[in-house]
């Protein structure tokens, strides 16, 4: 059944020690104070931010059911409230490496897992070096009463995933981002077109600045499916209320009401494709 609002918590923090556990608790229950059902952590929000250097190592991984993710787990647990993390995991067949983002329910039991698509190769975001990509994106899933879609920062600037999340119904898109503060006005932009064309809310919380992680910093925000900003913050707890009346008119007005021509580009796509292997 449809809710007619949710409330989202952006926890504008990191917690990459054991010693970081109690604060993430201590805003995790803040959060719950101020009426958040949901709470969003930034990027890889357990780790410290490896992908600084360019050479991996094998301490910044667990298995799927690692202490991160178990920590997180853990948190959604005592708070009562669904939480977004995240974690580098590495697959137990294979042994590989993904950035990987873990929607846990109020009771600490993981609904969704989607690995990290797109990943950055630059200085202070040597992420290919870390990990790879993932290939395809997750189901939205439902969350008091809204379909929730999840991407992990970078995968943002190719709208087609956004947009195929809200073609599977996602109302919210989480996403959890590692960007420098000089390339904010730039990530402002994108998350609001993308939340116009998506007719969907997108949620993004940042990694903030902690003077070890190179360039990262800047504003956590929230864009509405009209793609009016509805929060920007640097806070460590600020909470925001999603409205389901604004998604029906995002929906029913200009460009909502368009037809989502799959077919076509589906088409195109193979198109593409099959030239740039000819």
């Amino acid at each position: 059944m449809s809710a007619e609002s949710l409330t989202v918590a952006l926890i504008t923090d990191v917690f990459p020690t054991r010693e970081d556990e109690p604060r993430l608790l201590s805003h995790l229950a803040k959060a719950r104070a101020r009426g958040a059902q949901l709470a969003v952590l930034p990027e890889l929000p357990l780790n410290r931010w490896a992908p600084v250097s360019r050479a991996p190592s094998d301490a910044d991984a667990e298995p799927p059911d690692g202490p991160r993710v178990r920590a997180m787990a853990m948190a959604a647990r005592t708070t009562g409230l669904s939480l977004l993390g995240g974690a580098i995991v590495r697959d137990p067949g294979s042994g590989r490496r993904h950035n990987t983002a873990v929607l846990f329910d109020s009771s600490g039991e993981a609904l969704l897992r989607y690995r990290k698509i797109h990943l950055p190769d630059e200085e202070g975001y040597w992420e290919a070096r870390h990990y790879r990509p993932g290939n395809r994106p997750a189901r939205p899933v439902s969350v008091a009463g809204f379909e929730i879609g999840v991407q992990v920062c970078s995968d943002a600037n190719r709208p087609q995933g956004c947009n195929a999340l809200a073609a599977m119904g996602a109302d919210v898109i989480l996403l959890p981002r590692a960007t420098p503060e000089e390339t904010y006005r730039r990530w402002r932009l994108v998350l609001r077109a993308n939340a116009i064309t998506s007719c969907a809310y997108v949620v993004s919380v940042n990694r903030p600045e902690t003077g070890s992680e190179g360039v990262i910093g800047g504003p956590s925000m929230v864009a509405g499916p009209s793609g009016e900003v509805l929060i920007e913050t640097r806070d460590p707890v600020a909470a925001v209320s999603l409205q389901r009346t604004a998604l029906e008119r995002a929906r029913n007005e200009y460009p909502g009401y368009l037809d989502v021509r799959a077919d076509i580009y589906q088409r195109a796509w193979r198109q593409a494709r099959d030239g740039a292997g000819s």
